[in-house]
């Protein structure tokens, strides 16, 4: 009997196949036939689940947003089961950082999404991401929180706050992969402006960097 075929098991493959050679050789430089011979199967195969590049960078844009999701929520668990929203907010931030091998290709194929979906038509045509607002709206909702516990400064605007830590932390994040700073200087910075925004907190509202 024929062997069944998982065909979001194998779109993953080939999201996978993508994103490793992306990360070794820029998404610009990648086409098609790299990533089939990257994941091991006919350039016919990735063009039957995907008929153009555009279309394949895409799925390859979700698929990137989906293992950044896992790596936060991993933060997230092993900062304890009642972290606060300083420890919360710290750890998203940080897994955006490139700060290992996973990290940095993260941090460099969504740059260059964003960069390459300015002069690809194509590309720009389709939803950057499903919900673009999602991040920021999420770390708003924890400094509101912090506020309304008295663990942050009241006068401080959340949403404000959010879009400037979020900038902030993708601007360190290129700074890391350009060789500007260090993974522990961009921290050392992110954690400064936390302590503007938060009241003195115990060591228990703080996370330990991934080395």
């Amino acid at each position: 009997m024929p062997k069944r075929v998982d065909h979001e098991e194998r779109r993953a493959q080939i999201a996978e196949a993508l994103i490793r050679v992306a990360g070794r050789r820029g998404l610009h430089a990648v086409g098609m036939r790299d990533v089939a011979a990257e994941a091991g199967v006919s350039l016919r195969l990735v063009q039957y689940y995907f008929e153009t590049k555009e279309k394949l960078l895409f799925y390859g844009l979700g698929h990137l947003t989906d293992r950044f999701t896992a790596r936060a929520g991993a933060r997230l668990a092993a900062a304890g089961p009642d972290p606060g929203p300083r420890a919360m907010v710290e750890a998203l931030l940080l897994a955006s950082l490139p700060t290992d091998e996973e990290s940095r290709t993260f941090h460099l194929l969504y740059s260059s999404y964003a960069i390459l979906s300015v002069t690809d038509e194509a590309l720009a045509a389709q939803p950057f991401i499903d919900n673009p607002d999602a991040a920021e709206n999420a770390m708003t909702k924890l400094l509101e929180q912090a506020q309304g516990a008295g663990l942050a400064d009241p006068d401080a605007d959340a949403r404000t706050e959010a879009i400037s830590l979020l900038a902030m932390a993708a601007t360190m994040g290129t700074s890391i992969l350009v060789g500007q700073r260090t993974p522990e200087t961009a921290i050392a910075v992110l954690r400064h402006h936390l302590d503007r925004i938060f009241k003195a907190a115990g060591a228990s509202e703080r996370v330990v960097a991934s080395k």
